[in-house]
């Protein structure tokens, strides 16, 4: 029986309240479902335009990997710098939308069994065993702060470099009345490294704030470009710097001396006590490792090495521009230990002292552990004084068990300090990049590149 038909048979004329009783879908429940349709509508509309981290969080994982946008604008500047190009190989996950860190960060152990010369019937060091538990998200910076509205992006200018493929561009901007550094993954990464990117971030905010080491401001995790903002530090890498000290009037002025060495030093001790009081070792102590601000603070960096080794099926590959600020027991492929980073910190002092030298010119990388088996050190610059000396040879010795501890160097570096000469050093002409890089072990292999 039709609608009509039965509101004839159930009403009577003129019955207005029976006839919409019949018609109520008609009349009422579609009128009200359209308008809720609209209402849904105008309120996510308005959501996309004024609060866009908002429809991301809902947004489904699929759309959010299509919707990759390019940074207009600004061109990637060639080559990589000590901020950019930290990258060892991973085995991870393919794919990483945002922050989701793992609960804890096992350790890998790095020995291997190899033929090499005998060491001291000393007992070998433990594996180490980190501890470190990450429990702090990275600050997420909103919409209006992504980089096309940062003022004043340029290309970070690099003064040495090594080419390498990377994913991340670097980028100068002024954001919040500070100067601070972009770090942007580039379109062309893949899910694995963007994993490793926005873990890397993850990792650096769970490390925790400290006044010597490079402060996190933020990351932009929630829609492409991904960007990891750090403050900038006005006079770059260490090793930069000390070879522009050894320049005649350059602006800004750059004179190091011997107290200047002791205070940073410390500054740079204290970094790497801060994170082996977390069970973490660096691994990659030395003056490309370390950033220097305006005031000539130094600040510990290279830490994507830190990182990467906290992970589960890391692979770190054996990269030979970095033995020479190795200790005997990881060139031997022996487990590291805190004492390892006292021997690398050894070698950082030698080149303050030397303004900018490779530690072990002389000996090729090949010879290197018999050369630390015959028990030679490092040769006394001629600008360091007795106390400094001492203090590199101490942390160089040949068995771990002899290093002295961080909190140990510490005090001598402090007791050091106050009787520090404060005449600049002065070495005689500049670097030749084809030299150095064969000293410091790089290899005629490497392509290099100045800026």
């Amino acid at each position: 029986m039709s609608s009509i038909s039965e509101a004839d048979f159930h009403c009577k004329p003129g019955d207005t309240i029976c006839e919409i009783r019949v018609y109520e879908q008609e009349v009422i429940i579609v009128p009200i479902l359209l308008l809720a349709s609209f209402l849904v509508t105008l309120v996510f509309i308005f959501l996309l335009r004024f609060c866009p981290e908002k429809v991301d969080r809902v947004r489904p994982q699929a759309s959010k990997a299509a919707s990759r946008r390019v940074l207009h604008g600004i061109d990637a500047p060639p080559g990589i710098n000590v901020l950019e190009h930290e990258s060892i190989a991973l085995d991870v996950p393919s794919s990483y939308s945002t922050f989701h860190p793992p609960n804890t960060y096992p350790a890998k152990n790095l020995s291997t069994s190899v033929d090499t010369p005998s060491f001291p019937s000393s007992p070998p060091p433990q594996p180490f065993q980190p501890s470190f538990k990450p429990i702090v998200q990275p600050r997420e910076l909103p919409r209006k702060r992504l980089p096309e509205s940062f003022n004043l992006v340029t290309p970070l200018p690099t003064a040495f470099s090594l080419r390498s493929d990377s994913t991340v561009s670097l980028y100068r901007a002024r954001m919040e009345n500070r100067d601070v550094v972009l770090r942007v993954l580039n379109d062309s990464a893949d899910a694995t490294e963007r994993h490793s990117f926005l873990g890397f971030a993850s990792f650096l905010a769970q490390i925790g704030p400290h006044p010597f080491l490079p402060e996190l401001l933020g990351v932009v995790s929630l829609r492409a470009p991904l960007v990891t903002v750090v403050e900038e530090l006005e006079n770059r890498d260490l090793l930069s710097f000390l070879w522009q000290c050894r320049q005649e009037q350059v602006d800004p002025p750059c004179e190091m001396t011997e107290r200047r060495i002791f205070t940073m030093a410390t500054q740079v001790a204290s970094a790497l006590e801060f994170l082996h009081s977390k069970d973490l070792l660096h691994g990659n102590i030395r003056a490309r490792s370390v950033l220097v601000s305006s005031a000539f603070t130094a600040k510990l960096w290279g830490l994507h090495g830190v990182y990467t080794r906290k992970n589960q099926g890391v692979t770190q590959r054996d990269d030979p521009s970095m033995k020479k600020w190795q200790a005997p027991e990881l060139l031997a492929k022996r487990p590291a230990s805190q004492s390892s980073d006292i021997w690398s910190f050894g070698t950082l002092l030698y080149e303050m002292a030397t303004l900018g030298e490779a530690p072990f010119a002389e000996i090729s990388v090949n010879e290197l552990l018999q050369f630390h088996q015959r028990g030679k050190s490092l040769k006394k610059p001629s600008n360091c004084s007795n106390t400094l000396y001492t203090i590199i040879k101490g942390c160089c010795q040949w068995k771990y068990q002899d290093r002295p501890s961080l909190a140990e160097v510490k005090r001598k570096l402090v007791s050091g300090e106050k009787s520090a000469s404060d005449k600049v050093l002065k070495v005689p002409g500049t670097v030749n990049i084809e030299q150095y890089l064969q000293e410091a072990g790089y290899g005629e292999t490497n392509s290099y590149t100045v800026f």
